[in-house]
């Protein structure tokens, strides 16, 4: 088919476009502009890349335009598509017509750590010999791609842990409503059979401005799952715990790590306990059902990545049926996600990684891995306020709590126009940080931050970018000050 994608450039639209020339079909993809990672991508994958949106770029020769979620409704292609009558759909309806059929979907949700887990779930089944199929919102390093469609058509076999399934599809379950047209969370469409859910914290504050709206579609997650299905839950998460009692018909695994404060009457089937994290990782021991099942290593840092990791070997053990003998080579050699604790230069001696991290808990979860690999450095945490939920002051009080393991704090503008009375105020923040005995300011710009880190910067130090955006041009530009 000549399939058309509006806002093709953000990540699980790009991979979905990828995926569909890989299945054959000539895509075009419009967006405002091509940013890292997935834009420099697009074309390598296929993708005709047009700027901008504009009517003249649906024309009658398309036969399906897929719609993204950040698309109003009165965005001038979408109009035009449906002026000419053009069949369109949304990126979890080309999923479930391109990509799901006949599959076994395994679908990772959560409000952290969503795409990290998908990669390695689906790096584990790929290091067993599995062949999944996957959609990742993020650039793998595992893989060639952040897409691939399961290979071809297998029959179902029965697991030694359970009833019979099709051959895998693992795909990033995001909670945010589909389009302007069909107000539903995209998880809602995948029909898991398999699901992970790593917790649930307030996010998404656009279109869940209440916590219990949030609950909501999660509840209704859990409600699709089919009582032959398996929900790998997180033990330590009082609102998931709740709402999986009351809702989830499938079988539950639970998971936690040695030390959590669990609900009361949860004991986990899946538990980790950590033998040593260092600059290399963590090496940790896993026990399923009350008995030892060896001991495992991973180069990830940080107990949120563990408790990533722990979710994965159970979804994929007690899902799919893997050995624990297949899993050990897997997780030793996973390379994550680019843009997740991913360090991308050293100059003078200045470690300077690149993270996605925007919600309070995952820059906590963050700064703490990274003072894991470096617990002798200064950490300059550089931050910037940029998705729908961060830059609002949602999270005004829990952001102050969020930078303890930096050394020093730096607080880019927001990235988005936001109404006054619900703006995230970084100037009261960094005051707020400062009276925590947290050297902290807020800058006017990009360049004022290049300034201040160039000049104080010395070999051994890191540098924390923390943004789920281009952050301005930094990375490149920081490069260039520390350098010259």
């Amino acid at each position: 088919m000549k399939i058309h994608i509006i806002a093709v450039a953000g990540s699980g639209m790009g991979a979905l476009a990828g995926l569909l020339c890989e299945l054959g079909h000539e895509v075009s993809g419009s967006d405002t502009a091509f940013d890292p990672p997935i834009g420099p991508e697009l074309e390598e994958w296929g993708v005709r890349c047009l700027k901008g949106f504009d009517a003249r770029h649906i024309d009658s020769s398309i036969e399906l335009v897929i719609v993204g979620n950040v698309v109003r409704q009165d965005n001038p292609e979408a109009l035009a598509a449906i002026e000419q009558g053009i069949a369109y759909t949304h990126i979890a309806g080309a999923l479930q017509r391109f990509a799901l059929q006949g599959t076994s979907p395994l679908v990772v949700a959560g409000t952290h750590g969503k795409t990290t887990t998908t990669a390695l779930t689906a790096w584990l089944l790929e290091a067993a010999g599995r062949r999944p199929g996957f959609l990742i919102g993020g650039i793998p390093k595992n893989f060639q791609n952040s897409f691939r469609p399961v290979p071809e058509a297998k029959p179902r076999l029965r697991n030694a842990q359970g009833p019979k399934r099709g051959p895998p599809f693992v795909i990033e379950g995001d909670e945010y409503d589909t389009a302007f047209f069909e107000k539903t969370p995209k998880f809602l469409h995948y029909q898991a059979e398999v699901a992970i859910v790593t917790g649930i914290e307030h996010d998404h504050v656009d279109i869940y401005p209440k916590f219990t709206d949030y609950v909501s579609a999660f509840r209704r997650f859990l409600s699709s799952l089919p009582e032959s299905g398996l929900l790998v839950a997180n033990a330590a998460d009082p609102v998931l715990v709740e709402i999986a009692r009351e809702h989830c018909r499938a079988e539950i695994a639970w998971f936690a790590l040695e030390g959590d404060a669990l609900p009361s009457g949860v004991a986990p089937h899946w538990l980790a306990a950590t033998a040593v994290a260092d600059a290399r990782g963590t090496s940790f021991d896993v026990f399923a059902g009350g008995v030892a099942a060896g001991r495992y290593v991973t180069p990830l840092s940080g107990k949120h990545n563990l408790r990533n990791t722990l979710a994965a070997i159970a979804a994929t053990v007690q899902g799919y049926g893997l050995r624990f003998a297949e899993i050990a080579p897997g997780l030793a050699h996973f390379a994550s996600v680019r843009r997740r604790q991913e360090l991308t230069e050293t100059r003078r001696g200045v470690h300077l990684y690149d993270d996605f991290a925007h919600h309070p808990t995952a820059v906590r979860e963050t700064l703490q891995a990274l003072r894991t690999r470096h617990p002798q450095a200064r950490v300059f945490a550089v931050f910037e306020p940029r998705s729908a939920t961060a830059c609002r002051n949602t999270h005004q009080q829990a952001y102050t709590e969020s930078f303890d393991a930096a050394s020093e704090v730096l607080l880019a503008p927001l990235g988005r126009v936001i109404p006054e009375a619900e703006r995230l105020d970084t100037a009261e923040l960094a005051q707020n940080l400062r009276q925590r005995d947290k050297p902290a300011d807020n800058f006017e710009n990009v360049e004022a931050i290049v300034d201040h880190l160039a000049a104080k910067a010395k070999s051994g130090d890191v540098i924390a970018l923390l943004s789920n955006g281009a952050f301005g041009g930094i990375h490149d530009k920081l490069v260039t000050a520390l350098q010259s």
